[in-house]
């Protein structure tokens, strides 16, 4: 297998930057990223590009926010009181799944922790943000069994 594909684990070479040229993140030499293409374990504007690329393809991809991280929204960031992270060392760019007061589970990214307060949002910390990826397809391969039904690359 040499297009990517659903249900193809896919290997690449990345750099992330915002708007502005600035790096976000990066794949290191030599250790690409792998993934399940198909499964939702990348941004889906940059899974969509990848579609039907083969390996040594070379890219550069514009994503918007709401095929990346999402548009910025919920009710923005929140002070929540240092104790009720009792046991957990929250650090700015940890996330967690918290309960709201019907139940409901919800993803909170802490944006900044001190002694006192821990402030969080339920935005993922790159939402609003228009990704500028260069991206290099280094393998695609056929996806196992086991993989396939646990949804990401082993």
């Amino acid at each position: 297998m040499t297009v990517v594909a659903a249900k193809s684990v896919v290997s690449i070479q990345y750099t992330l930057k915002n708007g502005e040229g600035e790096t976000i993140d990066a794949s290191e030499a030599g250790d690409p990223l792998r993934y399940l293409h198909g499964a939702g374990n990348i941004v889906p504007g940059l899974e969509e590009e990848l579609e039907g690329k083969k390996i040594g393809d070379k890219l550069e991809v514009v994503v918007q926010p709401a095929d990346g991280y999402g548009e910025v929204s919920g009710p923005g960031p929140q002070a929540l009181p240092r104790e009720a992270f009792e046991g957990v060392e929250p650090a700015p760019g940890m996330s967690f799944v918290a309960e709201d007061e019907d139940g409901n589970q919800i993803h909170l990214w802490v944006l900044d922790a001190n002694e006192e307060r821990v402030v969080v949002t339920p935005d993922h910390p790159l939402a609003g943000v228009t990704l500028h990826f260069a991206v290099e397809i280094e393998a695609v391969r056929e996806a196992t069994a086991e993989e396939l039904e646990h949804g990401h690359v082993h």
